[in-house]
């Protein structure tokens, strides 16, 4: 049985705009460059070089709420190829969370009660501290064939309550695949609940069309909208009006954040985070420490730091504004939530 809204939903006509948005992106560093006022001299070749190992993508609605002439700009620098990714570091891998051997292509058991499917191969956006930036995806294409043969675990483990949609981005999907899946679940009793982990609903708001809400409204799944924002400025009206819609659509919508160094390491810029957040109707789910993927070591906060920005920030907003802090390990059956307050 659906669930009902009890107030009037007013939904967006724009079936469309978010496959131009997706399309509308920048993939030349100097085209960005040009974009946002900044120096072209500036690029070098390890630049280009680390391009070549990851590709650049950054739609223009995402690089429209970067401040021209910054070249640290907190969105750009996430974003930005860097001489750093070329370096090999001790202690960092290709397969940081121990993924990559999964027996089923396209679906992770790692919690008891839970299973990820990866939905989509691609995102809208490439984020340089990607943990999956390395992943095999060439080995876990969401074909028919793959992902019947994951429908099926699901259907024969009645442990699992939850499943997760991941990728790549897992909105990548069009509105009509997006109603098979859930429409697929549906029909297996023991799960209860639809989580959708996205950044596309972040860098490309439009995606939340009228046809994606009508789909949540009707299932008797209950969905759970995992955004992953890391600091306030990626938040603007369009966020807002799109979130806005996803929670009138009986969504419940958390967020996810990376703790990355020179972009929001810092107490003050986390409480203005969580408090736009907040203010748009998201509730700070959890700030995870960096997965130690190879090519992202730049944006590391050592544990020491990061407990003692967590605490300043504890001290600033209220506690449910307050995230977890916490890291996930390979091959373990949970996630560890670091406490700060010792």
């Amino acid at each position: 049985m659906s669930r009902i809204i009890q107030q009037k939903v007013e939904l967006p006509n724009n079936k469309d705009e978010w496959i131009f948005d997706l399309t509308n992106v920048v993939t030349d560093i100097n085209v960005l460059y040009s974009y946002l006022g900044l120096d072209p001299n500036t690029i070098s070749i390890r630049m280009q070089q680390a391009k070549k190992a990851f590709p650049l993508r950054v739609p223009r609605a995402f690089i429209n709420r970067m401040e021209k002439g910054n070249s640290n700009d907190p969105l750009l620098l996430q974003v930005l190829c860097d001489d750093r990714e070329l370096l090999k570091v001790e202690g960092y891998s290709h397969d940081p969370l121990q993924e990559q051997d999964n027996a089923i292509p396209g679906l992770l058991h790692k919690y008891h009660n839970r299973a990820l499917l990866i939905t989509k191969t691609a995102c809208a956006i490439n984020c340089r501290y990607c943990f999956r930036r390395h992943f095999p995806y060439h080995d876990n294409q969401g074909s028919k064939k793959n992902l019947a043969i994951a429908l099926e675990y699901i259907a024969n483990h009645p442990e699992l309550d939850e499943i997760i949609l991941s990728g790549g981005d897992p909105l990548m999907a069009k509105d009509h695949e997006m109603a098979f899946l859930i429409n697929t679940l549906e029909k297996i009793p023991h799960v209860k609940r639809l989580r959708i982990h996205t950044r596309l609903a972040v860098v490309i708001p439009s995606r939340v069309t009228a046809e994606l809400c009508r789909l949540f409204v009707e299932s008797r799944l209950q969905i759970v909208v995992i955004t992953h924002i890391n600091h306030s400025n990626e938040i603007d009206n369009a966020v807002a009006d799109a979130v806005g819609l996803l929670k009138k659509s009986d969504v419940i919508v958390l967020n996810q954040s990376v703790l990355l160094k020179n972009i929001n390491d810092n107490a003050n810029v986390l409480a203005q985070l969580s408090n736009k957040l907040f203010d748009i109707g998201i509730l700070p789910y959890y700030i995870h420490l960096l997965d130690k993927v190879q090519g992202a070591a730049h944006f590391l906060v050592d544990d020491n730091s990061a407990k003692l920005i967590m605490k300043q920030l504890a001290e600033q907003v209220s506690g449910y504004l307050v995230p977890k802090l916490a890291r996930e390990i390979g091959g373990e059956k949970s996630k560890q939530v670091l406490t700060f307050w010792n």
